[in-house]
């Protein structure tokens, strides 16, 4: 690096937190604290932001801001100055390319009051912040509601619509006029970004009024304010517009490039379409991950040349141009070993170098890798909500449980003997409870049977939402599809969960005798154990675990040479549940002749050693659900916390191994029901080739368990308690 890029980056920490540069006269210039958020439309700026998570490992990201008016010598120079400033951090942060108008999720989060674009720019010699001014005379048109953007507008009554939020800024006054059509949420977003105005760029002493549109005569000493600057109006104003323009193009597709040199020509090669595998990336090379149009990613491999990694970003704005896409497309560049969670979130599976393997991890059907059952110490869940997200346990499964089975598309109590033994040809409902700081739960579980009848799913579903009523609506409930249990509803049943492949357990009722009958037991302890029905055939065993070969004269309990101690103790529990019958211990190796007859003969099976497989780490993604705009859209929300979740809106959180909804006190049914379709939709269409019987659950605010609560940060039990009350107060004064 040049000493004058030495210079550039001379006063650039390494804290946690936000640091932003103009360009100015092609050199970069800081602008104070209190202008963040302010962007001249005229200038292009280069924004720092650290952060740091629960480990104290570091993490940046470089995003670069091209106003709509910049000139082409400051593109080009924000550019080189962002390659330099990745140089001087390592090469590790993950760069973003942001056109004013279209800045990503995770830029506009950095400014939760809001981004203010400005007339003019360091050429038009505006200053960037001059605090105390009160010479001003602006309207500021405000859109938004999870993130808020202002811009300059005519001074005029033409420049106001009904839809949208308005700001005349006068110095010393700002009146907020609220179109008629505006939601509450937008108002309160409006008044904090208007607040936000007079404490960074008043030092406090502005006064703010809000006027609301079409009720103008309540607000008269404003209005002769508003009507002195503007004039009278004449005629109506116009309709609103929409937040977001519709793209009806499908974002689900993924396709991966080769990126070089060749003979001094770029060479863009395609590499595979999705789903994408991590082994398709090499660390001598490049690659630009095309997400449909919607961004462009490029990866940059830690052995590819200096130069090959310099050109990383321009490569990526050639590729934009060369396929037509709109300038505004989205752009990330990043290393090898510092990927975005958008980018690891594309490919069908991802193993971070080092990673550690999960406490207890799950089995990939079809597989025949060994997944290793860790203990852990269940005391340590409501002290650690982490944890207890990451295990997908809300407590240690030691509640009460209350089991129904469909039958003739009503509720049938299920006899508690048999608690835990499920068959493929019913659907159920087991009601989980239990105490959390003193104050009552529930989990509602919806299992339903591969071959139950599509009646009986519905009647399923339909049963559930009463027993939610029954509870005012407290139960949170999940969707189990047979062979997907989720952790926790293995531990309620304390290690005697038994799955038949077919069949009913109605009482009076008999299954068709199927002869020997093959289960295959995995775990090791009452926590994460069940036994699962699978074809009676020798192909079925695996050398790693135990099975229970039931006939009608023995049951044989069958370790395979890798199976752990803790698993043939539970191997036993299982067995002693199953049959009353003698119980055979059989050693792989060791079967007797009448074990294989049983089985049709013998025949291969999976034999190979020990198999460890590091299950996948991936972020956590939130999504706002919302039809406010008129159009029911799917808004992912970057760096989420708590205070994201909108009580107006559905939020789906995406853990990968389950996908939660998070329903608010004011969400309308449209949204509610749009979003469980919208789950379906989501992975269907993920382009990772996701599981599409991944657990939904359906939470409503104020009855979050510890399984949703414990992947934000800091979570405050009591925030809802006001809203919650209001709701309450409402819905019986109606």
């Amino acid at each position: 690096m040049s000493d004058d890029g030495q210079d550039a980056f001379r006063n650039v920490h390494r804290k946690p937190g936000l640091q932003i540069w103009t360009i100015n006269n092609m050199q970069m210039v800081s602008v104070p604290t209190q202008g963040f958020g302010n962007f001249f439309e005229g200038d292009c700026y280069i924004v720092l932001y650290i952060s740091m998570n629960k480990s104290s490992v570091q993490s940046a990201d470089i995003h670069y801001w091209i106003g709509k008016a910049s000139s082409q010598d400051e593109q080009g120079a924000a550019a080189i100055f962002v390659t330099q400033l990745d140089e001087h951090l390592g090469g590790s942060p993950v760069q973003h390319r942001e056109v004013q108008g279209s800045e990503s999720p995770r830029f506009r989060s950095y400014f939760k009051n809001g981004l203010i674009y400005k007339k003019g720019g360091v050429a038009s010699g505006f200053n960037h912040v001059d605090t105390n001014a009160y010479n001003v005379l602006r309207l500021l048109h405000v859109k938004g509601r999870k993130h808020v953007t202002a811009s300059e507008v005519e001074v005029s009554w033409s420049s106001f619509n009904n839809g949208d939020i308005f700001l005349l800024d006068m110095g010393k006054a700002i009146v907020q006029w609220n179109g008629p059509q505006s939601n509450r949420r937008e108002k309160l977003k409006a008044v904090v970004l208007a607040q936000d105005i007079r404490d960074r760029e008043r030092g406090g002493r502005a006064q703010i009024g809000v006027v609301e549109g079409g009720h103008e005569q309540d607000s008269p000493e404003l209005m002769k304010v508003m009507l002195a600057v503007l004039g009278q109006r004449s005629g109506p104003l116009r309709d609103p517009t929409p937040d977001d323009q519709p793209d009806g193009a499908p974002k689900n597709m993924v396709r991966l490039y080769h990126v070089y040199e060749s003979s001094g020509n770029l060479v863009v090669q395609e590499v595979a379409t999705q789903p994408l595998t991590q082994d398709l990336l090499h660390s001598s090379d490049c690659y630009i991950l095309d997400h449909r149009g919607s961004s462009v990613m490029v990866w940059k491999g830690k052995h590819a040349s200096k130069e090959e990694r310099r050109e990383a970003l321009n490569r990526a704005v050639g590729y934009i141009k060369a396929k037509n896409y709109p300038s505004s497309t989205s752009v990330e560049v990043m290393t090898e070993g510092g990927e975005s969670a958008m980018f690891k979130h594309l490919f069908k599976s991802w193993t971070d170098k080092g990673q550690t393997q999960g406490l207890g991890t799950t089995y990939s059907p079809g597989k025949i890798a060994k997944v290793e059952q860790v203990k852990f110490n269940v005391m340590q869940l409501h002290a650690r909500p982490d944890l207890a997200a990451q295990q997908r346990m809300v407590d240690d499964a030691s509640g009460d449980v209350k089991v129904w089975r469909i039958e003739d598309l009503e509720l049938a109590e299920v006899n508690p003997s048999t608690y835990g033994q499920f068959y493929g040809g019913d659907c159920y409902l087991v009601l989980y409870s239990y105490q959390r700081s003193y104050q009552q739960q529930y989990i509602l579980y919806m299992w339903q049977g591969r071959h139950a009848t599509k009646d009986e799913i519905t009647a399923c579903a339909y049963q559930a939402v009463n027993i939610d009523n029954k509870y005012n609506g407290a139960p949170v409930q999940v969707r189990v599809v047979m062979g997907k249990e989720p952790r926790h509803f293995l531990a309620i049943f304390k290690g005697k969960l038994i799955i038949f492949e077919g069949g009913t357990g109605r009482p009076g009722v008999v299954n068709p005798s199927q002869g020997a009958r093959l289960f295959h037991v995995r775990g090791t302890d009452e926590l994460n154990t069940k036994a699962t029905e699978v074809p009676a055939r020798a192909s079925s065993l695996n050398t790693n675990d135990v099975f229970l070969l039931k006939t009608d004269h023995v049951c044989y309990l069958w370790y395979g040479k890798g199976c752990s101690g803790d698993e043939r103790e539970m191997g036993r529990a299982v067995a002693d549940v199953m049959s009353r019958q003698d119980k055979q211990v059989v050693m792989e190796g060791q079967e007797p002749a009448e074990f294989w007859v049983s089985l049709g003969g013998k025949a291969p099976y999976a034999s190979d050693k020990r198999l460890q497989r590091e299950e996948p780490f991936y972020c956590p993604r939130l999504f706002e659900c919302s039809n406010q705009t008129g159009q029911f859209r799917m808004t992912e929300v970057e760096d989420f916390t708590q205070s994201d979740l909108d009580e107006e809106d559905v939020m789906l959180l995406d853990t990968w191994e389950e996908i939660f909804l998070w329903v608010g006190i004011s969400a309308n049914q449209y949204e509610t029901k749009e979003a469980w379709n919208s789950a379906q939709d989501y992975l269907r269409t993920h382009p990772a080739g996701r599981d599409l019987d991944t657990p939904i659950i359906f939470i409503k605010q104020g009855y979050e368990p510890l399984t949703f609560t414990g992947w934000f940060n800091a979570w405050d039990p009591h925030t809802w308690s006001v809203s919650l009350f209001e709701f309450s107060y409402r819905a019986q004064r109606r």
